[in-house]
């Protein structure tokens, strides 16, 4: 019996966490909007090698008080697959942001 119960909590636990993915789903296709409105893959791909975060806020679409917003963002941007981040340099801790190849 126990099993039996154990068993069917997992399958809501399960489901539950299915529907959740399906609700805050949006969340990915928002921020891509949002990236996109605030010229972010051009900033980007015109930038020719990977772009740290300081670099993406100093340009003009970027208004200074958002920086932590822009962070946020580029983080589940990244997460979402729409960019990558790697290592600038060995000794940096900094991460450089570039666009998959085709992910635009």
């Amino acid at each position: 019996m126990d099993w039996a119960n154990s068993e069917r909590s997992s399958e809501l636990l399960h489901a539950q966490a299915h529907v959740w993915n399906h609700i805050f789903d949006f969340s990915n296709s928002m921020s891509l909007k949002c990236a996109i409105q605030l010229g972010i893959p051009d900033i980007i791909h015109n930038h020719g090698k990977p772009m740290t975060l300081p670099e993406l806020v100093t340009e003009p679409s970027v208004h200074p008080k958002k920086t932590q917003c822009v962070y946020r963002l580029m983080r589940i941007l990244v997460q979402s697959g729409f960019f990558s981040a790697q290592r600038v340099q060995q000794s940096e801790q900094e991460e450089g942001l570039q666009m998959p190849l085709g992910s635009f």
